[in-house]
């Protein structure tokens, strides 16, 4: 479980590898695919072999512990989370009959139009091609998502957990993520989540599904500044 104190760092450099780019003490997911950033915790001014692969003006991200920032970086902000970890999962009985569909390629740029009007920042326009994804329709729309996101050896993170503000309140949250950690289980993963500390409503929900809190940890926004 210590991997989840760095868990950018070991998605990137075991089941994530085929994303990676980088060196030997920092890497990357492709700017379109995800904004994350990881380092060995035990180099030496880890990010400053990175600088050739970001670009000036770049907005990244940071979980956990922040190391050194090379001198033109800037942190922009700090959200504080709460780590949560599901060993066994609560089946909670949901009244409605909703069908949970799985999204492929198809529903791509809905998928990057729901999630960005609800949770900007984090949902690229390749992020769905990490991993699997479900998804609710009411007449034909998209309203509810979730699917996965960093993967590691033996732990797979629960993410892009959203619903359009008009449909909440039906479930669609518990049952997909209840589908999408079903499906971890069975691959032998330990599924892991992050959520904003001050959203107590989602937290509520992921622990009556068997989700309990690891630990605090922080995202920190970085921009990229001119490396002339």
């Amino acid at each position: 479980m210590l991997k989840l104190d760095n868990p950018t760092w070991y998605a990137l450099t075991s089941t994530h590898k085929p994303f990676c780019i980088g060196t030997s003490k920092a890497k990357r997911y492709p700017a379109n695919v995800l904004p994350f950033v990881g380092f060995d915790a035990d180099a030496t001014d880890p990010l400053e072999t990175l600088q050739n692969e970001v670009r000036s003006g770049e907005v990244i991200y940071i979980i956990g512990e922040l190391p050194k920032l090379p001198p033109s970086w800037v942190v922009l902000g700090e959200i504080e989370g709460d780590q949560m970890v599901c060993e066994k999962l609560i089946d909670v009985k949901y009244g409605d009959n909703i069908e949970l569909l799985k999204l492929g390629v198809s529903d791509i740029p809905e998928m990057y139009a729901l999630i960005n009007s609800v949770q900007p920042g984090f949902f690229k326009e390749d992020t769905a091609k990490i991993g699997t994804y479900y998804g609710v329709r009411v007449e034909g729309k998209l309203v509810a998502m979730a699917g996965e996101r960093l993967k590691m050896t033996g732990l797979s993170e629960v993410s892009a957990v959203c619903t359009h503000p008009d449909y909440t309140g039906r479930g669609y949250a518990g049952q997909l993520v209840s589908l999408v950690v079903k499906q971890m289980i069975s691959e032998n993963k330990i599924p892991f989540l992050h959520v904003v500390s001050s959203n107590e409503r989602a937290i509520k929900l992921y622990e009556r599904l068997g989700f309990v809190k690891r630990r605090s940890i922080s995202f920190w926004k970085i921009q990229v500044g001119n490396q002339e």
